[in-house]
């Protein structure tokens, strides 16, 4: 679909794509589709030549797909070549895009704001660099349940407060959700302090306690990368995590993906935005159902789906097709 089509396509609609982030994965992702579409393996390929190693056989095999650099090109490739399926069977073109954490690049390269090619490299130096700014075993991220956020924000600072490092609220992923990160054993205390306020802490199994101050180191050494990476507006609207607002210039949208890094997910805010905007249909575009069950517990949400296998994608493309009504 040409430039020009896929932004008068968007204009119509009430339906929102929105990609995962990391915690999505899982060995054999796309196995079934790739064997109908060919532009799944495709996209693997395009992708695997950017980087010069395989993507699709980490994704198959499971081998490295732990790894936090071999993780988000892995993920952003998946969600892509759902994409283009979802595109090539005639999809409604949705109205915004949105991206949690990892998942923005995703939006961005089907908003063509970069291509696969630089996107895959951007984010396996992201998880490079990541990995390298907290040493093993250092940090730790938590869900926290059944809290108000402010009780959340409260409990961290109460704990920074000790001087024995820094914990913060990475993701607000949802009313009385909230993802911790930060310095190891002061997210421990934290997960102890929400117990006794009769809430719910699970330790999340990362290496990475992403979104917190801890990757500021990382963060500087990104924006170089990104500096010398050719991006544009995107072509459709695409909320950023940092603000859940939509970029006005490329400049600003260069600022978001750094601050992305150090700065919480603000992903609460993203589906309140698009539920302000009319959104009624919720398309989860990559691995697993995270965002779709998240996004089926909103007031305004009428559907949410997943398109990650063979009878997903088609349930969702007649679903949303219905209900757009572009179809009786």
């Amino acid at each position: 679909m040409s430039t020009k089509r896929l932004e008068q396509a968007a204009q119509a609609t009430k339906t929102a794509f929105v990609f995962p982030g990391q915690g999505s994965q899982k060995v054999g992702m796309l196995a079934e589709l790739a064997e109908q579409f060919s532009v799944v393996q495709e996209t693997f390929a395009e992708a695997s030549d950017a980087l010069g190693f395989d993507l699709w056989h980490i994704a198959q095999s499971g081998e490295g797909l732990d790894q936090t650099e071999n993780t988000q090109p892995v993920l952003l490739t998946a969600s892509i070549a759902l994409w283009r399926v979802w595109l090539e069977l005639g999809g409604i073109t949705p109205k915004y895009l949105a991206g949690h954490s990892l998942g923005e690049y995703s939006a961005l390269v089907a908003a063509e704001a970069m291509t696969l090619a630089d996107a895959v490299k951007l984010v396996h130096l992201r998880g490079k660099l990541m990995q390298s700014a907290v040493p093993q075993g250092e940090g730790a991220m938590a869900a926290i349940l059944g809290l108000v956020d402010d009780k959340v924000v409260e409990l961290c600072q109460q704990a920074s407060a000790t001087g024995q490092g820094s914990v913060e609220a990475a993701n607000y992923n949802a009313q009385g959700q909230v993802v911790i990160a930060g310095s190891a054993a002061l997210v421990q205390q934290v997960m102890a302090e929400a117990k006794e306020q009769s809430g719910k802490a699970i330790a999340l199994p990362v290496s990475v306690p992403s979104h917190c101050s801890l990757m500021k180191p990382a963060a500087e050494k990104f924006a170089e990368a990104l500096e010398q990476t050719a991006i544009e507006l995107p072509r459709l609207p695409v909320i950023q995590n940092v603000n859940a607002e939509i970029a006005t210039d490329v400049a600003q949208l260069r600022q978001a993906l750094t601050a992305q890094l150090y700065e919480s997910v603000q992903w609460t805010k993203t589906m309140q935005h698009l539920q302000e905007q009319g959104i009624q249909y919720v398309v989860e575009c990559g691995p697993g159902t995270v965002l779709s069950n998240l996004a089926k517990r909103l007031p305004n949400i009428e559907k949410a789906f997943a398109i990650d296998s063979k009878a997903r994608m088609e349930d969702a493309l007649n679903a949303v097709l219905v209900a757009e009504g572009k179809i009786a």
